[in-house]
């Protein structure tokens, strides 16, 4: 497994959906994981050190996690099906590791607030990464044909070539 940090958190102009971009710790190659906007906004206010007088989601989570004894260890970031990306907390409670099956902007979230090591694949950091490069523009080619297409209309290896040529910057900035 391989240690990420939060390298920015951004708006997809194409889509306008937030995405989060996780980079290697001891490398260039990031990762782009499309997220839900309340999730990008815990992301975003965790990130600033913001907190609210009443917890949110991955607040009480946390809370949940503490007042039972346990510690979050780390966070797996596991897989991808189908543009779906899976995720762990590894959570220790005594002489016990608690594996959970969570959603990774959810598990970001909660690793940012307790100050927990997130990790990935080399695998799916190399099959579903992008490597920092000079900004690209999106292909001008659509799907035709019957081709199956993601949520941007591109075929999928257009999509992947796309992502691969992207630099993170080309991402707008959220903000909550």
């Amino acid at each position: 497994m391989i240690e990420v940090r939060v390298q920015s958190l951004g708006l997809d102009r194409a889509t306008n959906t937030p995405v989060v971009i996780l980079q290697e710790k001891e490398g260039q190659r990031v990762l782009p994981i499309w997220i839900g906007p309340s999730e990008a906004s815990a992301i975003a206010m965790e990130l600033a050190g913001m907190k609210f007088s009443r917890p949110l989601t991955h607040d009480l989570l946390v809370s949940v996690v503490v007042g039972l004894g346990g510690a979050l260890k780390r966070v797996l970031i596991t897989k991808v099906v189908e543009n779906t990306y899976y995720a762990e907390l590894i959570i220790q409670r005594g002489g016990e590791l608690i594996s959970v099956d969570a959603r990774p902007s959810d598990s970001i979230a909660i690793a940012l607030g307790m100050a927990a090591a997130i990790y990935t694949s080399d695998d799916l950091l190399e099959n579903a990464s992008i490597e920092v490069a000079e900004p690209a523009e999106p292909p001008e080619e659509f799907a035709a044909g019957g081709e199956e297409t993601g949520p941007t209309g591109l075929r999928a290896e257009e999509l992947k070539e796309y992502l691969r040529r992207l630099n993170p910057e080309d991402f707008g900035r959220f903000s909550p």
